[in-house]
């Protein structure tokens, strides 16, 4: 029994609106969900995808207004991995993001810092070629994101987490983590961190999330507790349920189950058009549609 590599990354953006033009217009994911935090109903949590935004491919954030930039460090996710399907996919996204975004080209790899300082690294990888994608109309299938394939985080004593890595399963290849099941893998590369204290902001990560199956939820908050962290109670999240806690390095984990899925309150076709809200915040609804600012459909310039 695996877990079945990332569900999801969750990070902080300061500006929701710019937030979508870059990872839905520039990035070409797409805004399949536009909803508020079930904890902070006062924040949006938005979520990108590939076109049903399935696990593996989701990319979430929450929005503080005017927040002061973050510090990426010790005990956070400090770059998330998305796979593309070739060398000429990073060639073309070099020319792409020219005069909108920094970059870096490294061997079979582009690192992209966004407005905020988040970084992303597009890796090459051919066996992605076939995945599904957003399927934006201003992104060629043939270039397209496809899948998150491993978070780098930051830790003052990587083996610390050795133990509670391994009880959730995962296996040590040259000083990286992975986890596999279905054919969906990925890694947690733990590297020793520089002495850099992080704090939260904006352009900073707040959790990764690794997937489960409904099934294998119970067991996974067994094997969390039985390597002494101190976990959640399962949380249902509409459109998953979630096991929420921190490995030794500071780093916080989320289980979360593969469905229900983002069309469980609307249809496939018009995701992320409309504000969803949770059952508990409806009655909120007036007051959160005059305080949050309008995000427009990210591809609608495109059309």
């Amino acid at each position: 029994m695996r877990l079945h590599g990332i569900h999801h990354v969750t990070a902080i953006t300061a500006d929701g609106p710019r937030n979508a033009e870059f990872y839905g217009g520039v990035l070409g994911l797409r805004l399949v969900k536009k909803t508020v935090n079930f904890d902070d109903p006062g924040a949006y949590h938005l979520y990108y995808g590939n076109r049903t935004g399935a696990p593996g491919t989701a990319l979430t954030f929450f929005e503080y207004p005017g927040a002061r930039l973050g510090r990426a460090g010790e005990g956070m996710v400090t770059r998330i991995d998305w796979s593309v399907p070739s060398e000429e996919a990073l060639d073309w996204w070099e020319r792409h993001l020219a005069g909108r975004a920094t970059t870096e080209r490294g061997h079979a790899h582009l690192d992209v810092w966004d407005h905020e300082g988040l970084v992303t690294r597009l890796i090459a990888v051919p066996e992605s070629s076939g995945l599904p994608h957003a399927e934006a109309p201003h992104v060629p299938a043939e270039v397209a994101l496809r899948r998150i394939i491993g978070v780098q985080a930051h830790a003052r004593d990587p083996e610390r987490s050795a133990a509670v890595l391994e009880a959730l399963g995962f296996e040590r290849d040259a000083g990286i983590w992975w986890t596999e099941e279905a054919g969906r893998g990925a890694a947690y590369e733990l590297v020793p961190s520089d002495g850099e204290a992080s704090s939260g902001g904006a352009g900073t990560t707040h959790h990764v999330a690794w997937a489960s199956t409904d099934d294998d939820h119970v067991h996974w908050l067994g094997r969390a507790a039985e390597a002494g962290v101190q976990a959640t109670p399962i949380v249902d999240r509409d459109y998953f349920r979630s096991i929420y806690f921190r490995e030794p390095s500071g780093v916080l984990f989320e289980l979360a189950t593969d469905g229900p899925g983002f069309d469980v309150d609307e249809p496939l076709d018009t995701l992320g058009q409309s504000l969803r809200l949770p059952r508990q915040h409806e009655h909120l609804r007036p007051l959160l549609e005059e305080r949050l600012a309008p995000i427009p459909d990210p591809w609608t310039p495109y059309r």
